[in-house]
């Protein structure tokens, strides 16, 4: 080749390059963050850190003055992309690199020309009004909630999990407000009526980590195992603040001292801080360094049952956990948010194991998690633990009872298979490696297989990346009275043909003894090679251990000698199973079940096992029969509920039959005796009832009484504290007598600002829709589903399903099926993942109508 020759392709070379580089097609603007533009910024940003101001004024409406500084590394130039979820007249100036720039806003993004960006360091100024919606504001406190994309609705970020950031916060705030935030505050100035706290720098956290919260709280400051914790609340019932505070801090003790242990890993952030707010959305959220909790769940007081103590160290160790799962090492895209959240509940259940026992661990494992899982995985909208996501707004979509109960009970068969300790070796590898980074399921998985000699790739396929249960069948040979073969198949429930690896327990149950099997279940059909020659037993109990994921048969006899199965645990898979084999119509009929359960109130001593049953059986009360029915069964139910409440002996099993008398009582005998334990301030022998019993039970009568009015107003005036005064107001319409009322309630939902205290609309929207009121509610459920993609929109991330649950749990009618019928059908191209959600919600509704006689 000659060097005229040589030079000249050189050149054409270079040419095609630059070419090709300035027509490299542009990541579309398009609302929220497409997975293109995640994956784009995350190849090319990087070193990101954000200085943050926000002056917040007394006034809930006054708008919030922000200034911003954005710092990052460049590697690639491009047209880049900041989100921000607001109008354009939110954005008061933007200067990049020192330089103002015209503002050039579409889709949610502020539009940064390469021209104005250089390879290396860049820094972009920008002064904001911030957004509300996510910040939560109420009359004299806010709180910042930006799970799993909302970040980008207050100020202008990369709102995404993979471009993780240092935050320098600074707020400005009225002189007698406290505040919180993910770093410890470095130092304070007074001007005026106004104080300004300044933070350290955070540690490394993504945009939906990022938090503050101010208001009117009070401060505690504790030190534990050389450790300052601190905590800010607004409760001012003296009581449940004197038996509550030390044991939320031993809880958040406990739960850090037992991961650092099983980790390996030193509690990985700068500081330990947690914040009770009344009303709060979920039951928490694990912002490091200011943990946010429903303040409900954590101030307990002389009336709590055990469930609700174990529920409340449950709750602690599940944030807590979060730290090191999901904060320390955080999934790279919203896909695999489960991953968070099934280390977090699983770890959370081992933290109750080392502090409760197996055996109550077992327990409440199984009636945690296994209801809950099958109430999504048995309907036609079942997902996946594992689902597509193509755009950030719609990741609160990936939440639900899969992600968080499914997914724990996979891990645990996943524990089983590879042995605790190989198990526990990989999960420590895998945090030492991504420490501070991001990681995905397959990167989990890789690790998980250096440690295994079973094929978890196959394993991971069904578990994880399809949706749906096995139900299990038996075949029983005998040779005389000996058992000659035992064999236990399974089959999809709905779908292809599937195996689910997993490993339970049978029980053969003889007159004067029994005898446990385990169960390996690899394959479609699996001989119980254990079982040959044993005698025939009187019945068996398949699940004995409650392990087993899946519908399992009942054998006949079993039904007759329910409540003499000694071990509670035994009891609880057999009620689960009961309950799910009626479900399908392989089992009792509602009023059969029913009956069943009326009698094992009186002979179950075990709290949580009661609390189950009592929660089947008002559920079966109200949504598996009829009126008719219920109005010809309810004074036996009732006599029955209050005989079994006198005969327990236990303050708590009392209590929770109270409370479920309380559900189903529609006698004038029932309801004169209700009224006077409310009017007198009493409660029957052996039951303590407090203020928010008190509260509940006057919401009961307004609803089943004519004088809603009288009784609510009276609650109102003995209710001292404002938070929860604030919340009897807004409830009061929902429960009127006057349908009118009642419909300008429903209305008023249409707009957002009526609806940003989700809980308080949840509640309501369950009286409103109660069975007793539904023949006018039934007319809000058309627009109910009218309204739902606007509430996914609007709402935080578990609002679109309590939505639904509230408004359609307790409906049976032929009326509110065809209604949710005729609305899917009219939207043929209905968002996929909001479908699920109707189709999970409305799946009682639709069972309802083969199972109801």
């Amino acid at each position: 080749m000659n060097t005229i020759t040589k030079y000249t392709c050189l050149f054409l070379l270079l040419s095609a390059s630059c070419f090709a580089q300035n027509n490299t097609p542009a990541i579309p603007v398009t609302p929220g963050v497409s997975l293109a533009l995640a994956t784009s910024r995350s190849a090319s940003i990087s070193n990101i850190q954000y200085k943050l101001h926000f002056n917040i004024p007394a006034e809930q409406t006054a708008i919030i003055n922000a200034t911003e500084s954005i710092v990052f590394k460049l590697n690639k130039l491009a047209q880049l992309q900041i989100d921000f979820k607001q109008n354009a007249d939110h954005l008061k100036q933007v200067l990049v690199n020192g330089k103002e720039i015209t503002l050039n806003f579409k889709e949610e993004h502020i539009l940064i020309d390469q021209q104005y960006l250089k390879a290396g360091n860049n820094t972009i100024k920008i002064e904001f009004v911030a957004g509300n919606e996510s910040l939560n504001r109420n009359k004299d406190f806010l709180y910042a909630l930006f799970v799993p994309d909302h970040a980008r609705t207050v100020f202008p970020c990369f709102d995404q999990p993979d471009l993780k950031a240092n935050f320098l916060l600074s707020l400005t705030v009225p002189i007698d407000w406290k505040v919180m935030a993910n770093a410890i505050k470095k130092d304070s100035l007074v001007n005026g009526n106004a104080v300004t706290y300044h933070f350290k720098n955070s540690d490394k956290l993504p945009t939906y980590l990022f938090s503050f919260t101010a208001g009117k709280y009070a401060f505690i400051k504790n030190k534990m195992n050389n450790r300052d914790m601190e905590f800010l609340h607004r409760e001012t019932d003296s009581a449940k603040i004197k038996l509550s505070v030390d044991s939320v801090f031993v809880a958040h003790r406990d739960a850090i001292d037992f991961l650092e242990e099983w980790t390996g890993i030193k509690y990985p952030f700068q500081k330990v801080g947690f914040v009770a707010i009344p009303d709060f959305q979920f039951g928490g959220m694990e912002h490091p360094g200011e943990v946010q909790y429903k303040a409900s769940a954590l101030f307990l007081d002389q009336g709590a049952t055990k469930d609700q103590f174990i529920s409340r160290s449950n709750l602690i160790s599940h944030e807590t956990a979060h730290m090191w799962f999901g904060d320390l090492v955080t999934m790279k895209w919203f896909n695999d948010v489960w991953m968070k959240e099934v280390f977090a509940n699983f770890m959370a259940d081992k933290v109750t194991e080392k502090l409760m026992g197996k055996s109550t661990f077992d327990l409440k494992f199984l009636q945690d998690h296994y209801p809950a899982a099958y109430g999504v995985d048995r309907t036609l909208g079942a997902n996946p633990i594992r689902q597509q996501l193509d755009n950030l707004q719609e990741a609160g979509s990936m939440y639900g009872n899969i992600i968080y109960h499914k997914a724990p009970i996979m891990m645990r068969q996943l524990e089983l298979l590879m042995g605790k300790e190989s198990f526990q070796k990989g999960i420590r590898e895998y945090l030492k490696k991504y420490s501070y980074g991001n990681a995905t399921w397959n990167d989990l998985i890789a690790i998980l297989s250096k440690y295994s000699k079973s094929d978890l790739y196959s394993w991971n396929k069904v578990w994880v990346n399809e949706p749906g249960r096995p139900i299990f069948s038996y075949d029983i040979k005998f040779d005389g009275d000996k058992i000659n073969d035992l064999t236990i198949s399974q089959k999809s429930e709905v779908g292809a043909q599937r195996i689910w690896p997993q490993s339970f327990t049978v029980k053969l149950v003889y007159a004067d003894s029994s005898r446990v099997l385990m169960v390996n279940s690899m394959n479609a059909k699996t001989f119980i090679n254990e079982a040959k020659g044993l005698s025939k037993p009187q019945y068996i109990l398949f699940n004995a251990n409650g392990a087993g994921y899946g519908l399992f048969p009942i054998d006949q006899p079993l039904t007759a000698n329910l409540y003499s199965l000694v071990d509670p645990l035994e009891r609880a898979s057999a009620y689960i199973n009961a309950y799910e084999n009626m479900l399908s119509g392989r089992g009792n009929k509602p009023d059969a079940l029913l009956n069943v359960l009326l009698k094992g109130l009186n002979v179950e001593q075990n709290e949580m096992n009661l609390r189950l049953l009592s929660g089947y059986l008002t559920n079966i009360y109200w949504t598996f029969l009829t009126p008719a029915k219920r109005n010809a069964l309810h004074v036996g139910v009732e006599k029955t509920i209050w005989t079994a409440m006198e005969k327990q002996q236990m303050q708590n099993n009392k209590k929770i039959l109270f409370n479920a008398y309380q559900n189903v009582y529609l006698s004038a005998e029932a309801g004169k005796k209700m009224y006077n334990f409310w009017l007198k301030q009493s409660a029957p022998e052996g039951i303590k009832l407090l203020e928010d019993d008190y509260s509940a039970l006057a919401l009961t009568l307004a609803l089943k009484t004519d004088t809603a009015n009288s009784i609510l107003k009276e609650q109102l005036a003995r209710t001292k504290n404002d938070d929860r005064k604030n919340r009897l107001l807004y409830l009061m319409p929902a429960l009127s007598t006057d349908i009118k009322v009642r419909d300008g309630f429903f209305n008023s939902l249409k707009e957002r600002k009526n609806r940003n205290k989700e809980a308080w609309v949840t509640t309501a929207l369950f009286y409103l829709h109660h069975p007793i009121r539904q023949a006018s509610s039934v007319n809000y459920l058309a627009e109910s589903l009218n309204l739902l993609e606007e509430i996914q929109k609007t709402g935080d991330i578990f609002f679109p399903q309590s939505w639904l649950a509230s408004i359609f749990s307790n409906y049976n009618t032929k009326q509110a099926n065809r209604i949710v019928k005729d609305f899917l059908n009219a939207h043929p191209n209905y968002n996929p993942k909001l479908k699920d959600k109707i189709l999970q919600a409305t799946d009682n509704l639709r069972r309802a109508q083969f199972i109801v006689n």
